[in-house]
C-alpha cells in the first residue's frame, strides 16, 4: 500500500513539474464526437465521448493539456479503454466566464509524433450557472458583466457559448487575460486558425421537467434537426463539418415561433409583436442580400431572456433579446445576419467586413448613399480617434501586427473592413465586385492573397498598392486636402480646374472630387498615393466657388480639412 502511494506522488509530482513547462498548444484537436446530457432543473451539463488530437508541434509529445470550464469537473481520461493517468489543476484563463479552467495535465500511453495523433475517450460533468467573475474582478459593474456573460443552464432559460465565453467542450490554450486589450482576442485567433478545419458531432439529450413542458434546442451547427422525444428527453444529433470561425453554441427554452422562407424567429412570451417586425424587416432584405451575396440559407433568430444581454451571432444563428420595434433598425440587424448567413469565410476581414458592408447597402437602398455615409462615418470617427492615440514612431513590424489580415481589435475587421469594402465597389463597380464575391470559396481560402487576387481578376486593374495600404498592413490614415487649384476661363462660358490634392497620410486610395458651382457640382475620382499629391483637370459650365475632397467614403485621420473655397481671382493657392 505505502509502495503504490508513493508512486502515485511521484507520478503526481512528475506531472506538476512538466505542467511548468507545457506545451499547451502543442495539440490540435481535429475531432470531438461527444453525447451531451443537460439537465436544466439541476443547472448541470454531462458529457462523454471521443477527441482526436493531432501533435502539431515540431517534437513528440508525452503529455496532452485538456481544459474544460473550472465549474467542470474530469471523471475519466481513457486511451484504447484504459485509464490514463492525469492530474487536474485549476488554470486562470479568461477565455472561460469564470475566469479559471479546470486543466488536466494527461501522461499518454506513448510519445506522440509530429503530425501524429491519438485519440481519447472523455467523461466529465458539472453545472453552468451564471457567472461573470473574469469581468466582474476587473472592476466590471455587476449588472453590465451578467448581460455581456449570460452564459448557463436553468429551469427557464438555457444559453450556452463555446470557448471564448464557456469552455463546455475540451480545449487546451495559453492562459488568456480579458483586461489586456488584445490577449484574449490573440489567444482565440490562434486557437481558431489551428481548429479551422477540425470537426464536431454532438448528441445532445435534454431532460424535460416535471410539468411536461417541451422546450425547444437549437444549436449553430452546420446540421442540427429538430430534437425527438426519447423516453422523457429531447434528443438532437447535430454536426459541424468544420469549426473554422464556429463558436459551438446552443440555445434552450419555452419558444413559440415566426416561422418565414428566409428566417424562422424564436421568441419568448410577450414578444410576439417584435418578432413579426424582425420576420417581416428580415424578409424585405433577402432581395438586396442575394443579389450581392447569394441567395441565403434559411435564418434563426433566437430571443435572450435578459433584455439587456449582449446579442451574440455565429453560423446561422443570431441571439438577441427581441426589442427592436424601429422595422429599420431591424431591417439593419437582419441584413448583417442574412450575409453572415448567405457568405462565411475563416477570416474576419471578410466575414465580419462584409456584414457590415451589407448593412451600409442596406441604408443606402433605404434611404440613400448619404445615409450609409453617416452610417459609415460613426466608424470612421472610432479608427481616428485610435490613430491619434498612438504616441511615438510606429514601427515596421506594427504594420503587420495591425493589419486586417491579423486583425484582432474588432473595429479594425468590422469598421475598417466595411469602408474597404465600399472603397472596392467604388473602384471596380459593383458587377466586378458581386463576380469577384460569387467566386469565393472559404474552403480554398489559404493564404492572404486569395480574395484579393478574386478582386484584381475582376477589376483588370492593378489593385496590389491599394491592398497592400489597406489589407496586407496597416500603414494608418490617410489625410487629404487640396493643396492648390488654378482656374482658367473657357471660351464660351466654360471654366477649367487644375486640382492638386495632397495625401498627408501613409495609405493611399482612390478618393471623390467634388467642385462646386452655382445650381450645381461635378465629382470625379482621383488615386493619391500616400505621403504623395496628384493633379486633375475638371471642366465645369460655370465659375467654382468651392472644392471638397472626399464624401465620408474613404476614412481619413483628419476629415476637418476637405473643403476649399475658392475666392476670386483666377489662381489660387
Amino acid at each position: 500500500m505505502k509502495l503504490r502511494w508513493v508512486c502515485f506522488l511521484w507520478v503526481l509530482c512528475a506531472s506538476v513539474v512538466n505542467g511548468f513547462s507545457l506545451d499547451r498548444e502543442a495539440f490540435t484537436f481535429t475531432n470531438y464526437d461527444l453525447n451531451v446530457r443537460i439537465e436544466p432543473e439541476q443547472q448541470r451539463l454531462g458529457v462523454r465521448g471521443k477527441i482526436t488530437m493531432r501533435n502539431d508541434s515540431a517534437t513528440p509529445q508525452k503529455i496532452a493539456v485538456l481544459q474544460i470550464s473550472s465549474s467542470l469537473d474530469w471523471r475519466s481520461i481513457k486511451a484504447g479503454g484504459k485509464p490514463l493517468q492525469f492530474v487536474s489543476q485549476p488554470y486562470t484563463s479568461d477565455i472561460d466566464h469564470t475566469g479559471s479552467l479546470s486543466e488536466a495535465i494527461v501522461t499518454l500511453p506513448e510519445a506522440v509524433p509530429p503530425k501524429g495523433a491519438v485519440d481519447l475517450e472523455i467523461a466529465y460533468e458539472g453545472v453552468i450557472v451564471l457567472d461573470a467573475t473574469r469581468l466582474t474582478r476587473i472592476g466590471a459593474p455587476e449588472a453590465d458583466a451578467t448581460s455581456s456573460d449570460w452564459d448557463q443552464i436553468s429551469s427557464k432559460f438555457t444559453g450556452v457559448r463555446g470557448v471564448g465565453y464557456v469552455a463546455w467542450y475540451p480545449v487546451a490554450t495559453e492562459d488568456a487575460d480579458v483586461s489586456a486589450s488584445t490577449n484574449l482576442s490573440d489567444i482565440l485567433g490562434r486557437w481558431k486558425t489551428r481548429e479551422s478545419e477540425s470537426k464536431m458531432h454532438i448528441q445532445i439529450a435534454v431532460s424535460s421537467n416535471d410539468e411536461g413542458d417541451r422546450p425547444e434546442l437549437l444549436v449553430n451547427a452546420t446540421n442540427c434537426p429538430t430534437a425527438r422525444e426519447v423516453q422523457h428527453e429531447f434528443v438532437s444529433d447535430c454536426t459541424y463539418q468544420s469549426l473554422r470561425s464556429m463558436v459551438p453554441t446552443f440555445v434552450i427554452a419555452n419558444y413559440e415561433v415566426v416561422d418565414r422562407p428566409a428566417i424562422a424567429v424564436h421568441y419568448l412570451r410577450g414578444h410576439d409583436s417584435t418578432a413579426t417586425t424582425y420576420a417581416d424587416a428580415a424578409e424585405k432584405a433577402v432581395p438586396l442580400i442575394s443579389e450581392w451575396f447569394g441567395p441565403p440559407r434559411k435564418a434563426q433568430t433566437a430571443d435572450l431572456a435578459d433584455p439587456d444581454a449582449a446579442p451574440f451571432e455565429n453560423g446561422p444563428l443570431l441571439l438577441t433579446s427581441l426589442t427592436i420595434t424601429d422595422p429599420k433598425l431591424a431591417g439593419l440587424v437582419a441584413a448583417h445576419q442574412l450575409t453572415h448567413v448567405s457568405v462565411s469565410s475563416p477570416r474576419p476581414w471578410i466575414n465580419e467586413g462584409l456584414a457590415h458592408f451589407a448593412q451600409a447597402l442596406y441604408l443606402e437602398h433605404q434611404s440613400g448613399r448619404e445615409a450609409a455615409l453617416n452610417y459609415m462615418r460613426l466608424h470612421q470617427s472610432s479608427l481616428s480617434a485610435a490613430e491619434k492615440k498612438q504616441t511615438g514612431s510606429p514601427k515596421p513590424e506594427d504594420e503587420t501586427i495591425r493589419s486586417l489580415i491579423d486583425a484582432a481589435d474588432d473595429e479594425l475587421y468590422r469598421g475598417k473592413a466595411m469602408c474597404v469594402w465600399w472603397m472596392l465597389r467604388d473602384m471596380i463597380g459593383e458587377q466586378a465586385l458581386k463576380k469577384a464575391l460569387a467566386a469565393y470559396h472559404p474552403e480554398l481560402d489559404k493564404e492572404p492573397s486569395y480574395m484579393p487576387r478574386l478582386i484584381a481578376a475582376q477589376a483588370q486593374k492593378d489593385l496590389e498598392w491599394f491592398f497592400d495600404d489597406w489589407v496586407y498592413r496597416d500603414r494608418g490614415l490617410p489625410d487629404f486636402k487640396v493643396a492648390s487649384a488654378f482656374t482658367r476661363k473657357t471660351l464660351p462660358d466654360g471654366y477649367v480646374l487644375t486640382i492638386t490634392v495632397d495625401n498627408l497620410g501613409k495609405s493611399g486610395a482612390e478618393v471623390p472630387l467634388t467642385v462646386k458651382f452655382a445650381g450645381g457640382e461635378i465629382t470625379k475620382r482621383l488615386v493619391v498615393r500616400g505621403k504623395n499629391n496628384s493633379v486633375i483637370r475638371i471642366q465645369v459650365p460655370k465659375a467654382p466657388e468651392e472644392i471638397v475632397v472626399n464624401d465620408g467614403s474613404v476614412p481619413e485621420s483628419d476629415p476637418t480639412n476637405n473643403v476649399f473655397k475658392i475666392e476670386s481671382g483666377d489662381t489660387i493657392k
